[in-house]
């Protein structure tokens, strides 16, 4: 080409008047790329990836972009509000797919195509980065208001846990005890799922207060109320993270040990002490779960000091109450598993013997013949060595008979058998069974005649003249002699009587010179089955017999 050649542009078109029709809105489909293609497709492809359609509007897909706007706008439909739990996994999925699917496609049609209008690849590229961080920082948002959402749900788990606790603390423990377990496994599952979370934080101020509330009975003094919560407490460690328990892990240790002493000693020598009722079982656990606690040491001092109380007690009014709560003591030491208590049950067994003594007296006192009987009886037969034997057993026969005759029961009968003179009281038997007799007065005792072989049961009228009167028959006699006094006698029949026999009792006094006779006999019942009262003769001396007698 030369150099005076000039450079012309060739018109094209249909006509001759040489006008110039616009650029292709398109790329061609076949042939190279337009130039800048791959600014453009990189341009189209960010701003696609931000999840807002923007590739796609610059390149004139308005259908394409309205995908992208729907899965935006389901993408924000699912997520918002945030949940603790995210976005389903499927959704997320799905939704970086389409924005990768679009990214890919916005490239491709960009670079095949011929972007109209004066816009800059270069600078779109430059608006794509940044628009990047929209999805980006939203998707960090989310992250810190889907967190905030598990805070709260986690909070309010929390919180209802406090309810539960509330609630079963109104209730006692046994009726509670399914509460509280609900409660706590709530704070275990947030201190060990959860450990940096808000409410995992509250969690060792929210089991302080569990604590509080099971522990309630031993802060107001109730400590066998609360035996059963604390030892629940105790048993917290072996289900909870020690971690998360603390201090308290150790804590119900101390509070268990108070109350368990307070618990047993309350209850040393009371009812059921014979099946654990005593305090035995509250103690023996403290000795045997505490043995080196200031609660165990006090174990052995409290039952002394109280057998010690007992034993003053049996001078007091209420001996017999006294005896029995030595029998508890003694019966409760003896089951407790440590020695030095061990043998304090030999110091309240000693105290017993004392006590059954003294019970009996008090309930003669007191007009309970029966029950005198019965304990002096029981007395003298378990504790024959034991010096008072015999006043025992005085006490039991008075008591006997005053059963049936009050006056016999006025005083006791005397420790010490008088000395002076005594008279003869023979007394024989005309009853075809034995009799026992029993006396009490300046002296005590019973004696036994045999049945009368041969002798029969005289009526209501004959009785008195003719018992103990047949020449020749030898009645079977007993011989007493006896101080000058005022006597009470009971007559009991025995073998060969039948039980329509009554007993009977009688009195009379026995004065210095004299000797006294008295027979016993059984009379007929009366037809119409009358009990007819049987009077003894006057009391005379030898030429006059007193009689005695039976009805039948």
């Amino acid at each position: 080409m030369e150099s005076g050649d000039r450079y012309g542009v060739a018109g094209y078109g249909s006509g001759g008047d040489g006008a110039v029709p616009p650029p292709p809105s398109h790329a061609p489909s076949v042939g190279p790329p337009p130039p800048g293609a791959p600014l453009r497709a990189a341009a189209a492809a960010l701003l696609n990836l931000t999840g807002l359609g923007l590739g796609y509007a610059l390149l004139g897909r308005w259908g394409r972009a309205a995908v992208c706007w729907a899965a935006t706008a389901v993408l924000l439909w699912v997520a918002l509000p945030a949940d603790p739990d995210g976005v389903p996994a499927g959704v997320l999925v799905g939704y970086l797919l389409v924005l990768v699917l679009a990214a890919v496609d916005g490239g491709r049609i960009a670079r095949r195509s011929a972007v109209g209008g004066a816009w800059r690849p270069g600078l779109a590229v430059g608006l794509g980065v940044v628009l990047l961080a929209v999805p980006a920082g939203g998707a960090v948002v989310y992250g810190s208001a889907r967190d905030e959402a598990r805070e709260q749900m986690l909070l309010e788990r929390l919180e209802s846990g406090d309810e539960r606790v509330a609630t079963a603390s109104g209730q006692p423990f046994e009726a509670a005890k399914g509460e509280y377990g609900k409660a706590l496994a709530v704070y275990r599952a947030l201190g060990e799922d959860h450990p940096g979370s808000r409410a995992a934080k509250l969690v060792p101020d929210r089991l302080k207060a569990y604590y509080d509330a099971v522990s309630a009975p031993y802060a107001k003094k109730r400590h066998c109320e609360a035996v059963a919560p604390l030892t629940y407490l105790r048993t917290l460690p072996d289900s909870v993270d020690k971690e998360v328990l603390g201090e308290l892990a150790a804590w119900p240790d101390t509070p268990l040990a108070e109350s368990l002493y307070a618990c047993g000693v309350s209850r040393l020598g009371g009812a059921g002490s014979g099946s654990g009722g005593g305090g035995d079982t509250e103690l023996g656990e403290l000795l045997r779960t505490f043995p080196g606690s200031a609660s165990a040491r006090r174990v052995a001092p409290a039952i002394d000091e109280r057998i010690k109380d007992q034993v003053t007690a049996l001078k007091g009014a209420e001996p017999c109450t006294a005896t029995e709560v030595l029998r508890g003591l003694g019966a409760t030491a003896s089951r407790l598993p440590d020695d030095s208590v061990k043998k304090l049950s030999a110091d309240a067994d000693e105290g017993v013997v004392d006590g059954v003594y003294a019970c009996g007296v008090d309930q003669f006192k007191d007009g309970k013949f029966g029950a005198a009987r019965t304990t002096l009886t029981d007395f003298a037969r378990t504790y024959k060595g034991d010096g008072r034997a015999r006043q025992a057993r005085d006490i039991a026969i008075a008591a006997e008979i005053a059963d049936d005759r009050p006056a016999a029961g006025k005083r006791l009968p005397p420790s010490k058998r008088p000395g002076g003179s005594r008279m003869e009281l023979v007394i024989s038997n005309d009853a075809p069974n034995t009799v026992e007799v029993l006396y009490t007065g300046p002296v005590t005792g019973t004696v036994t005649l045999r049945a009368c072989a041969g002798c029969e049961r005289y009526s209501a009228s004959e009785g008195p003249r003719r018992a103990c009167r047949a020449s020749g028959r030898n009645y079977p006699k007993a011989r007493l002699q006896l101080p000058a006094g005022e006597y009470h006698f009971l007559y009991k029949h025995g073998t060969g009587a039948t039980a329509r026999v009554d007993s009977y009792s009688s009195g009379t006094r026995v004065q210095p010179g004299y000797t006294y006779t008295s027979c016993t006999y059984v009379i007929e019942r009366s037809p119409f089955d009358l009990d007819l009262p049987l009077l003894p003769d006057p009391i005379q001396p030898v030429v006059s017999p007193w009689g005695a007698g039976s009805s039948r």
